[in-house]
């Protein structure tokens, strides 16, 4: 096991308190309670019962938080329940009750419905012979990651290696009866490899068939359709009492009452039946003067001096803002408002784009998503009632476009991913594909791209001691086939997929760290390429303990390889060569046995930077007395540790840029360019930010990416970014371009003026207008 594994073998047992847990579940509760939408209160409930069962095992000791095995009985490699924060529930996700395709499949095998049952056909002759046929057609679906393992035990049986088989069967046996292992028969076989979507068919399907009835478009259309032309009826009626522009200089005679008399029976059917528009209700509109007044002069009594009055002054200006009823004025406008309320509703278009995806398989995306995006044509107009010609507006052709299945480059080049986060959702499709090519067959292949994409739908777990996430090579069934790769199997393919998929994130998000899951991904591809360095996450301050593993030390060293000297390394105030020292002396103890499960190191220098952020390495005010050294404990001064962790390691840029070959296509200054907007636009935030710490934190993290891409520029090319950022910037960065022009003069950040520019503060920041001088961060 390696060094991450047992870390609570070697540290002070920590437990996790309940509290967060019991305020998750009062906010589920009082949504299940409160909220007007029925499925969301479901989905509350739901979220409270699981939160429910969160805490029952915390109090009986069933669940231990924080562990790689938070479950009571179940290995690490069981896919656990888990809930917002890292809470395992207890249950396994491939647990429950039976699914169909289980139902389905037990009585086509003449067996009892049971999950062991299930599990002991499947490994008779007739049962292997089914899997067979499975593994060839590729038509199957793995939802969990334990759908895949009698799968995988086919293959091995039909590969001739029948000791492996059985080893992978006895570990699977003890949770047979409880888990599911059987894969999902399919109609289609799995999508192209080198193509992801954002959602599914099913999915954008589910988005247009659950859209609302837009309130504000339909009682547009009502008036339009219904009010407007009762309304000129009305006003009809009502200029045939006029004499010399005058209202009720005539007398209404009788048959001007009874056809009054039916228009009212028409106006209280008519709202009845249409009620999104309520104008012709509201006191004093001109439609509700004239029927008013009607519901008197109708009866044949004498409409009264004030309402008659409103009356006069109703007719005529109708006139004058219509013109006559029949009026060529009137007809006009009249067409052009009829014209307006014939276009189709977007709920109707909706229903049609759905029609037009159920064609498609509901687990792919799209491939051609402009041809489910043309106008209505006559056979579908003739079978819907929409007009043919009737184009899809922008609000429902991005469901569908949204499930474009294509090249990664091409999603981000549409602008349908976002943010990076979005992206690190994605990539795991890529990096499925990429890993399985080291298997020759291609039936694994297939298999194992299948078993990785769903693996990657695994939540993480909260863990303490520095304990990593389990890792996709821990399933049993994965590592049955481990050795099923080609020998000739060689690192350029995972090599250039990492280069790839590094410079992709690099470029189209310049000012953004890279997020976890991204993190993890590029880190299996690193270990495939023989990478011989790491990529480190970006650590939790809320449950930071206050160590290190080893790798951030080898990434602080790559990072001082490639930035001693340079612009980077004098803006931050480091000693890149005394640490590449210290990085080579914890690398020989390492060799020679003395190695740790921690790099204290490093840990003792991150915490030295953080606390002498605002006085010493990194520019102390004139006079100013150093503060009591003091450890940290709160969660902001965890953040200044992390942070310097981050700085000193330049959290993966000098591992992708220095040994992965990242290099952007437009050259350095155009991503410092384009990191210095990202800080603009955040910086612009802070003054009216309600909570401004989060926004000045993600500022610092893109001013320090826009550092170290200035730092792999030329010192021209830095003085002509310097002078672009100063033209432009807000007033707010003012101290932070002072502090950079200050360092690229040979100077510190932190002279006059000046300040450098860090995400975490324990006294307030300057950024966000704190004055004290302990705010320098």
């Amino acid at each position: 096991m390696d060094e991450d594994a047992e870390q609570q073998q070697h540290m002070t047992p920590v437990t996790v308190d309940p509290g967060y847990g019991y305020g998750q579940l009062a906010r589920a509760l009082e949504t299940a309670r409160a909220h007007p939408d029925a499925d969301t209160r479901h989905r509350a409930e739901r979220k409270g019962r699981a939160w429910r069962s969160v805490l029952a095992g915390m109090a009986d000791g069933s669940l231990l938080i924080g562990s790689r095995t938070p479950v009571a009985g179940l290995p690490a490699w069981v896919t656990p329940e888990v809930v917002r924060g890292g809470f395992a529930t207890g249950a396994p996700v491939a647990g429950g009750p039976l699914q169909p395709y289980e139902t389905r499949a037990a009585r086509r095998a003449g067996t009892r419905a049971e999950r062991g049952a299930l599990f002991a056909y499947f490994l008779t002759e007739p049962g292997l012979t089914e899997l067979g046929a499975l593994l060839d057609s590729g038509r199957y679906e793995v939802a969990v990651p334990e759908e895949a393992a009698l799968l995988t035990v086919a293959w091995l049986a039909r590969a001739g290696r029948t000791d492996a088989a059985l080893d992978l069967v006895a570990e699977l046996a003890p949770f047979a009866n409880r888990l599911r292992f059987t894969p999902r028969p399919a109609d289609v076989p799995a999508p192209d490899a080198g193509s992801v979507h954002r959602s599914t068919v099913q999915e954008a399907a589910r988005a247009l068939d659950g859209r609302p009835v837009n309130t504000a478009v339909e009682t547009q259309r009502e008036a339009l359709t219904v009010w407007a032309p009762f309304a000129d009826d009305l006003l009809t009626h009502w200029l045939e009492t006029t004499r010399d522009g005058e209202v009720l200089a005539r007398q209404p005679d009788a048959d001007w009452r009874r056809r009054g008399t039916l228009l009212l029976a028409r106006y209280r059917e008519l709202a009845a039946r249409h009620t999104y528009c309520a104008k012709h209700r509201r006191r004093g509109e001109n439609l509700w003067i004239l029927r008013t007044a009607l519901e008197k002069a109708a009866d044949g009594r004498r409409v009264p001096p004030r309402e008659r009055g409103l009356l006069r002054a109703a007719v005529p200006a109708m006139v004058r803002r219509r013109g006559l009823p029949g009026s060529a004025e009137h007809s006009a406008l009249r067409r052009e408002q009829a014209a307006q309320a014939a276009l189709p509703a977007h709920r109707d278009l909706a229903r049609l784009l759905v029609r037009r995806l159920s064609a498609l398989p509901g687990e792919s995306g799209v491939q051609d998503p402009a041809a489910l995006l043309t106008p209505v044509t006559d056979t579908e107009g003739a079978a819907t009632g929409l007009p043919p010609g009737a184009a899809i507006p922008a609000r429902l052709r991005r469901p569908v476009e949204s499930a474009l299945s294509a090249p990664l480059a091409t999603l981000v080049e549409r602008g349908l991913v976002p943010s990076a986060e979005v992206l690190a959702e994605l990539v795991p499709q890529v990096v499925a594909a990429t890993t399985a090519l080291a298997y020759p067959d291609p039936a694994l292949r297939t298999l194992s791209t299948a078993t990785y994409r769903a693996f990657r739908n695994r939540r993480s777990l909260l863990l303490l001691h520095l304990a990593r996430q389990v890792r996709v090579e821990e399933l049993p069934w994965v590592r049955a086939v481990a050795d099923a790769r080609s020998a000739e199997a060689v690192p350029d393919i995972p090599a250039a997929a990492l280069r790839d998929l590094a410079t992709l994130a690099v470029t189209a998000f310049p000012g953004t760290v890279l997020p976890n899951p991204l993190v993890r991904e590029l880190s299996v591809l690193a270990r495939a390429a023989d990478l011989g360095a790491p990529l480190v996450e970006e650590l939790a301050a809320d449950i930071f303990m206050g160590a290190f593993s080893p790798k951030f030390m080898v990434a602080a060293r790559v990072a001082a390889e490639q930035l001693t000297g340079s612009l980077y390394e004098r803006y931050y105030a480091i000693d890149y060569r005394a640490l590449r020292n210290a990085a080579i002396k914890e690398a020989a103890g390492a060799r020679t046995g003395h190695g740790r499960e921690t790099s204290a190191a490093f840990a003792d220098l991150c915490r030295t930077r953080a606390e002498a952020a605002a006085w010493g390495s990194l520019g102390a005010p004139a006079g100013a007395e150093r503060p009591r050294k003091r450890r940290a404990t709160s969660v902001a001064a965890n953040g200044k540790i992390i942070e310097q962790a981050q700085i000193l390691t330049t959290h993966n840029l000098a591992v992708l840029t220095a040994r992965a070959g990242v290099a952007p296509p437009g050259g350095w200054p155009d991503l410092a360019h384009r990191a210095f907007e990202v800080v603009h636009r955040l910086a612009s935030r802070v003054p009216t930010a309600v909570r401004p710490l989060p926004t000045i934190k993600d500022t610092a993290y893109a001013w320090r990416q826009l550092i170290y891409y200035l730092s792999l520029s030329t010192p021209a090319e830095q003085t002509t970014a310097l002078h672009h950022m100063r033209r432009t910037a807000p007033r707010a960065l003012a101290p932070a371009l002072t502090g950079l022009r200050q360092t690229l003069a040979g100077g510190t950040p932190d002279e006059g003026e000046g300040r450098s520019l860090l995400g975490w503060s324990t006294d307030g920041h300057w950024l966000a207008g704190g004055s004290s001088v302990n705010s320098r961060s």
